[in-house]
């Protein structure tokens, strides 16, 4: 096996060659070379001390970026390439990093303690390959297995029990038994995360291709970290409209989405909302008053406790709260969203929409139209640079001081009326004509 590098990973190991060491390429980069996908990051493992790999490279910028466990971060021509010394881990105590760490001249070693087969593997430009724990014949299976024992794996850091659904959505593999049994019997350990490494995890995860199955097969690990999801599984909606149970709709519309994670975070909390708001006419049909509102509650109290930052959280919830908003597809109705949302925020109100739509029974899915038609009329209104938003309006607050107009509310209240009056084609979008109207709003 012969692996076609970067210039800058080939000088890496000739640097340590000539220092006498031997650096291997490990981990992702290894799996993702094997999957056909090209790597974003390239880490390496050696024999080398963190002391030796400084002064090897000591033509090189170096940062002792994890120094205390190993790890520098060393620059050559513009690529980071991060160097650990192979080492021994101890106990986790705290099911999240070890107590100690020992560094070795031993390859294997460091291998055995890595957590999936899949990121056990090594690679040497003349030695090819070192795959000692069958990792390269799990991904010809699609297979997620731990390394060694998966309950000590898991127990060590927690974290892991999350990589490892994440992997699963990802790459759209299967856990191995043992290893998806270890996962649910210590998903418990969650709790001892930081809300910063999950967040990451889930990130990645809930915009895998293979996400539906994860939501719904590992349904009470993830209800771990968003317990939202526990009333959601197997909630039936008793509504003709549905052809599938509140989790089940949620997991199918998330996969019809691009794995954008703001899209995907809308979609999962979309109608978590459901099971709090039920209720049943006369005829037995469900109906959910509200669910919106209660799921967009539940999105901004998940998100905050994930500390996910303020502007991602606000627009995931704007998104909840109008996913189930009708929206008239003419041109005025798509310029009052367009200054409610902003275009890009708009253009993925469409999109779960659309998503939402296509997870609902076949007979119903009636709203594609509507919702095609009202991307054609925002693509005329972007087109066309209509006025949507103040600094659009062809005038501004210096145009009102000019008039004497000096109260800050007032200018505010006339360049808001003037600016509805636009978007519904009341009024023209010209400077002349608009000022005309300002005189007259201001005497009112």
């Amino acid at each position: 096996m012969k692996l076609n590098l970067p210039v800058a990973v080939e000088k890496a190991f000739k640097q340590l060659e000539s220092c006498g060491f031997c650096g291997y390429l490990v981990g992702g980069c290894v799996r993702d070379f094997l999957l056909g996908t090209p790597p974003t990051d390239f880490d390496m493992t050696t024999d080398a001390t963190p002391d030796e790999i400084i002064k090897c490279f000591a033509n090189h910028r170096v940062v002792e970026t994890g120094i205390r466990h190993g790890t520098v971060t060393v620059m050559i021509e513009g690529m980071a390439i991060e160097i650990t010394t192979h080492r021994i881990e101890g106990d986790y105590s705290d099911n999240r990093r070890p107590d100690t760490v020992a560094f070795t001249r031993n390859l294997a070693d460091d291998l055995a303690r890595r957590d999936f087969t899949i990121n056990a593997m090594a690679y040497h430009p003349q030695k090819g390959l070192i795959d000692l724990f069958a990792g390269s014949q799990d991904i010809k299976n699609k297979i997620v297995r731990c390394v060694g024992n998966p309950s000590h794996r898991m127990a060590e850091d927690a974290l892991r029990i999350l990589r490892g659904l994440r992997f699963a959505a990802v790459l759209g593999f299967d856990l191995e038994p043992e290893t998806g049994r270890a996962i649910r019997q210590n998903c418990g350990q969650l709790r001892h995360i930081s809300a910063e490494r999950i967040a990451v995890e889930l990130d990645k995860l809930i915009c895998g291709k293979n996400v539906k199955a994860i939501i719904l097969e590992e349904t009470a690990v993830l209800g771990v970290v968003i317990p939202e999801l526990l009333p959601a599984k197997n909630f039936n909606q008793m509504n003709p409209h549905h052809c599938y149970d509140v989790l089940t709709h949620t997991a199918v519309a998330m996969e019809t989405l691009a794995p954008v994670p703001r899209l995907r975070w809308v979609m999962l909390f979309h109608d978590l909302g459901k099971p709090a708001t039920f209720t049943r006419d006369v005829d037995g049909v469900g109906h959910f008053k509200g669910h919106s509102k209660v799921s967009e509650g539940m999105a901004r109290e998940r998100l905050t406790a994930l500390r996910f930052s303020r502007n991602i959280v606000d627009q995931v919830c704007l998104l909840v709260k109008y996913h189930d908003t009708l929206i008239e597809a003419d041109k005025t109705s798509v310029k009052r969203w367009l200054n409610r949302l902003s275009e890009p925020l708009f253009r993925d109100l469409i999109a779960i929409k659309r998503g939402d739509n296509l997870a609902q029974a076949p007979q119903y899915r009636d709203r594609l139209v509507s919702l095609q038609k009202l991307e054609v009329l925002l693509d005329q209104v972007i087109a066309e640079k209509a006025c949507f938003s103040l600094k659009d309006l062809a005038v501004n607050g210096h145009d009102l001081i000019d008039l004497g107009i000096t109260n800050g509310v007032e200018i505010g209240r006339i360049l808001k009326q003037l600016l509805a009056g636009v978007i519904e084609e009341v009024y023209q979008n010209e400077k002349e004509s608009l000022m005309k109207k300002v005189k007259e709003i201001h005497r009112c």
